[in-house]
C-alpha cells in the first residue's frame, strides 16, 4: 500500500536578481518519520523553509502538497496552518516574562463565545493536555524565563502543535535544537519521539550530524542550490557521507600536534584562584596550548569565559599574562583587552557582532584606539586588516562593505573570530566556537584555532562538545560538582564525553 507523504514538494527554486539560491529542489516527508534537512550555510535550506512558510514566493514551476491537497503558492501562513504546517523557529520565540499558557496562546488564545475576551480557564486546560500529550513536566502559570533549556523547547514544540490534529501534521524545527546542552537535546530527542509516534511528521533542520544521523530516519542534502541527495535512509551514512554530499569532498579532522615538547618557552596566561560558583579554579595555559574546559551544566565552566574577560565581576581571582596582570574581582572588558585576553562569545548576535554594519566596521573596531586618532580615523589599514582576514578565514563576502547581518552563520562567526584574533592576545578564550556553523566553518574555525596556538598565543576553548575538545585540545579539564578538575589528554570524544557524565572516584590537582 503506497503512504500519502506528509509532504511534497517539487522543482523548488528561487532567484534573488542574477543569482540562484535555489534550483529545481525536492522534499518528500513521510507520515511519523524524523527527516533531517542539511547542507552548508548558504547551501539553500534555509531558502526552501521559507519558501514551505510562505516568507518567501517561489519562482514559477514549483508544486507543493500536504497529505495528498494542494497548497496553493506562494505559501499563505494561515492556509499552511490550516493544513497542519507548523515551525519552531532557531531561538524558539518564547517571552521570558510571560506564562508557558500565555506563550503557547499567542496568535490563538480560546476565547470567550460571549465576550470575546480570552477564557483563560479553558486555555489553561488546553495547555495542561497539551503539556501532558508530550509528557513536558511544567504547570501552564509558570513563567517561561524560569524553566530549564528543554523545557523552553517542549513549550515551544507546545504551541506549533495546538492547532494540530494528533497524528497529523508537519512540524518543522528550523535549528530548534541548536543551542540545548547535551542531556537536554537527549531530553528533546525524546519529545520528538514521541510526536512522530503519533503519525505527526517532523522536519528538522540541523548542523549537527551526530544527532541528524542518530535521531533521524532520513535526510535530504543540499549543496550550491541543488539536491545531492534526496531522503536518503540514515542507517546506511556516515557523518563523513553526509560531510561529502553537502561539500563535494572530503572534510579531514584538523591534524594538530600537541603543543608539548616544540611550543614557544613561557605561559600565556596563568588563572589564579578564579571563584567559580563559590570553589577556586587555577589553570596555567602555556604558549601555544589549546586547553579546554567542560562539564555539566550547573558545574560553572561556562561562566569562566565571562569572569576571565572582565564581562562579569568575579569575587575572586587573578590573571597573569606576558602584559599585564588583572583582578578580576576589579577588572572590566577594557582592562581584560589591554592585559591581552580577548573572547569570543557564545552567542555572536547578541554579544558578539554589530550586525548592522560592515565585516570592515566589525573587524576594526577593536583596533581603532589603537591605530587611530581622535580626530582621523584612516581607511587604509582598515582595509588592508579586512582583506588580510577575509582571505586567511575564506569568508565568504563580495567584498568588506558587505553588512554582516547579509552573511550567513558560520561566514559570522568567522568574522567574529577575526575581530579578536586580530588583535593579537595572549589568551584566547572561546564559548562553543563552533556552535550552529555547517561542517566546513568548523574545519576552518578550528584550523584558525590550530593557527592561533601555532603562533604563540594561549588558548582556552569552552565547550560542551566532545569531538571539538578531542580533536583540538592539548589536554582538557572536566569540572564537577564539589569535586576537583580532572585533567584528560585524549583524542577520543567518547572518553571525554563518559567523564563528563561520570563522578569522579578520584580527585585530580587543581592547578592544571
Amino acid at each position: 500500500m503506497t503512504t500519502t507523504p506528509r509532504l511534497e514538494a517539487r522543482g523548488a527554486s528561487k532567484t534573488f536578481g542574477p543569482t540562484t539560491v535555489l534550483q529545481d529542489a525536492h522534499l518528500v516527508v513521510q507520515p511519523g518519520e524524523i527527516h533531517s534537512l542539511v547542507g552548508q550555510n548558504g547551501s539553500g535550506k534555509s531558502t526552501l523553509v521559507k519558501i514551505l512558510t510562505g516568507y518567501h514566493a517561489p519562482d514559477a514551476g514549483m508544486t507543493l502538497e500536504v497529505d495528498g491537497r494542494p497548497l496553493a503558492l506562494p505559501v499563505q501562513w494561515r492556509t499552511a496552518q490550516a493544513a497542519g504546517v507548523s515551525v519552531v523557529h532557531q531561538d524558539v520565540g518564547l517571552l521570558d516574562h510571560l506564562t508557558v499558557s500565555e506563550n503557547v496562546g499567542v496568535g490563538g488564545f480560546v476565547r470567550s463565545r460571549l465576550t470575546g475576551r480570552i477564557d483563560w480557564r479553558r486555555q489553561d486546560e488546553l495547555v495542561a493536555e497539551l503539556l501532558g500529550r508530550l509528557e513536558i513536566p511544567v504547570h501552564p502559570r509558570m513563567l517561561v524565563g524560569d524553566l530549564a533549556p528543554a523545557h523552553r523547547a517542549g513549550v515551544a514544540i507546545a504551541r506549533a502543535m495546538r492547532a494540530t490534529v494528533p497524528g497529523q501534521g508537519l512540524m518543522i524545527l528550523d535549528e530548534a535544537t541548536r543551542a540545548l546542552p547535551r542531556e537536554d537535546l537527549a531530553r528533546m530527542h525524546d519529545l520528538l519521539a514521541r510526536v512522530v509516534a503519533t503519525g505527526t511528521a517532523v522536519l528538522m533542520v540541523s548542523h549537527n550530524l551526530e544527532e541528524v544521523l542518530t535521531v533521524s530516519e532520513r535526510v535530504t542534502v543540499l549543496r550550491d542550490g541543488r539536491v545531492t541527495g534526496s531522503g536518503l535512509p540514515t542507517a546506511e551514512l556516515s557523518e563523513a557521507d553526509l560531510a561529502r554530499l553537502m561539500l563535494g569532498k572530503t572534510v579531514d579532522a584538523v591534524a594538530r600536534v600537541p603543543s608539548a615538547g616544540d611550543a614557544p618557552a613561557g605561559s600565556a596566561a596563568v588563572i589564579a584562584d578564579l571563584d567559580v560558583d563559590g570553589r577556586p579554579l587555577s589553570i596555567t595555559i602555556g604558549r601555544g596550548e589549546v586547553v579546554g574546559l567542560t562539564g555539566l551544566p550547573g558545574t560553572g565552566f561556562e561562566k569562566v569565559p565571562y569572569l576571565l574577560a572582565g564581562a562579569t565581576r568575579a569575587a575572586s581571582g587573578t590573571v597573569t599574562t606576558p602584559t599585564g596582570r588583572l583582578d578580576l574581582t576589579r577588572a572590566g572588558v577594557a582592562d581584560a583587552l589591554r592585559a591581552g585576553v580577548a573572547l569570543v562569545p557564545e552567542r555572536r548576535v547578541r554579544d558578539g557582532l554589530a550586525l548592522e554594519h560592515s565585516v570592515r566596521d566589525n573587524l576594526a573596531l577593536p583596533s581603532v584606539r589603537r591605530r587611530g586618532r581622535p580626530w582621523l580615523v584612516r581607511r587604509n589599514w582598515q582595509q588592508q586588516l579586512t582583506t588580510d582576514w577575509i582571505d586567511r578565514l575564506q569568508i565568504k563576502v563580495r567584498s568588506g562593505d558587505d553588512l554582516v547581518k547579509e552573511l550567513s552563520g558560520g561566514n559570522q562567526q568567522k568574522v567574529l573570530f577575526a575581530k579578536w584574533l586580530s588583535t593579537g592576545p595572549e589568551l584566547l578564550v572561546l564559548h562553543e566556537p563552533t556552535q550552529a556553523v555547517d561542517v566546513g566553518a568548523r574545519a576552518d574555525l578550528l584550523r584558525a584555532i590550530g593557527d592561533a596556538a601555532a603562533a604563540g598565543r594561549g588558548v582556552l576553548l569552552v565547550s560542551t562538545e566532545p569531538t571539538d575538545l578531542a580533536e583540538i585540545c592539548d589536554r582538557v579539564l572536566v569540572l564537577h560538582p564539589g569535586q576537583e578538575p580532572r585533567e584528560m589528554r585524549t583524542d577520543d570524544p567518547d572518553a571525554l564525553l563518559e567523564a563528563i557524565y561520570s563522578v569522579p572516584t578520584t580527585t585530580g590537582a587543581t592547578h592544571a
